[in-house]
């Protein structure tokens, strides 16, 4: 069962806490860099939990990563580090933490690079789901396929976030998604 469906055989309070991701954010393009940074970060967070784990999370993930600022993360500190692993609201995971800090840091380089990590996923598109997770593997850390996958169908760049007879597919094509260009 897809996602569009399994949401409206869920109780309440998680439908409202699904239906607001899937009908709002999944599979619509993201243009900040910051912001597709944190669904990289909550991406990689689902890793082995349910994304109804990291969706009741995500502001304590904002508040806890500087509301995804890349710059500000890429010079996070040991002191930091432990700030966040020692922080209940998030998940409290070495791997996951370094991940970001180091992933924030190859971002900053392909902002260089690119002008914007936005501008390099442009520059990579189109790609198949194995191309893309051989360059996300070269590139960052903690990003295998399960991630590289909802991620980049979770910003638009590849096609499957929203069944073609749910509503949202269609506001989805009027924000001109990568998968469809």
């Amino acid at each position: 069962m897809s996602y569009c469906n399994v949401i409206e055989t869920m109780p309440e309070p998680r439908k409202s806490l699904h239906k607001n991701y899937h009908d709002n954010h999944y599979g619509f393009p993201i243009h900040d860099d910051n912001e597709l940074f944190g669904r990289l970060i909550m991406e990689i967070n689902q890793a082995g939990l349910s994304w109804e784990t990291i969706l009741k999370k995500e502001e304590n993930f904002r508040k806890a990563y500087d509301d995804f600022d890349i710059k500000t993360i890429a010079n996070y500190s040991e002191m930091d580090r432990k700030r966040l692993l020692a922080d209940a609201g998030i998940i409290r995971n070495k791997l996951k933490v370094n991940a970001a800090i180091v992933n924030a840091q190859a971002i900053l380089e392909l902002q260089k690079e690119y002008g914007s990590f936005e501008k390099w996923l442009e520059h990579h598109h189109p790609k198949n789901l194995q191309e893309w997770m051989k360059l996300f593997k070269k590139t960052f850390k903690f990003t295998g396929g399960e991630i590289v996958n909802e991620f980049l169908m979770s910003i638009g760049y590849l096609p499957g976030a929203h069944q073609e007879t749910c509503p949202v597919h269609q506001q989805v094509l009027r924000e001109k998604p990568m998968w469809n260009q």
